[in-house]
């Protein structure tokens, strides 16, 4: 797992760690210490903590005139044992609602596990979107199942189109615009 790095290719345009609004500012990261770790597993040092035992993110990008941002995640998602919505909902994703965020794309290709358990902060981050969305793109089918069973698929896009989607191939704006636009034909049918 130490080989997993977040997606890397957008630092040119955002970097979470100099962003003043970002919940990572002046974040102080090591290439070459490795001391954070999923179930003793040590993970690439450039993953940012947010108090998750088994979960670590890494905002790739955010547009304060666009209102979204794009959140890589990778490890366990664990809402039965360690409460990992919660987590991300209260460090996170609440800093990013007061910057008037309301789209959020969440990447999970490398989310291996989910496990559910009340719906209770999906439900307020999606009350919290005045009108906006949350997608995952590219997590593994039996994570997406895992959602559908716990009835997540209310508040959060995932599956079909947004499955294997090519989203690496895209700048920031264009995934935003091409995702926005997915959505609103999804809401026209």
């Amino acid at each position: 797992m130490h080989e997993i790095e977040p997606y890397y290719s957008w630092r040119s345009l955002y970097i979470a760690a100099e962003d003043p609004n970002s919940p990572f500012y002046e974040r102080q990261y090591s290439e070459f210490e490795f001391s954070d770790t999923i179930y003793n597993y040590v993970i690439h040092p450039q993953w940012d903590k947010f108090e998750s035992n088994t979960m670590y993110l890494k905002i790739l990008y955010v547009s304060y005139e666009l209102h979204y941002c794009v959140i890589e995640l990778l490890g366990e998602w664990n809402d039965v044992l360690y409460n990992d919505i919660m987590h991300l909902y209260r460090n996170v994703i609440e800093a990013l609602l007061e910057n008037d965020i309301s789209y959020f794309i969440l990447i999970g290709e490398n989310v291996l596990n989910f496990h559910s358990d009340t719906a209770d902060y999906y439900e307020e981050w999606f009350d919290n979107l005045d009108n906006g969305w949350i997608i995952g793109l590219n997590f593994r089918d039996h994570v997406i199942h895992e959602f559908s069973e716990a009835n997540l698929d209310y508040y959060i896009a995932f599956g079909g189109r947004f499955d294997m989607f090519p989203w690496r191939t895209l700048l920031p704006d264009q995934l935003f615009k091409l995702l926005d636009d997915l959505m609103i034909k999804r809401l026209e049918v």
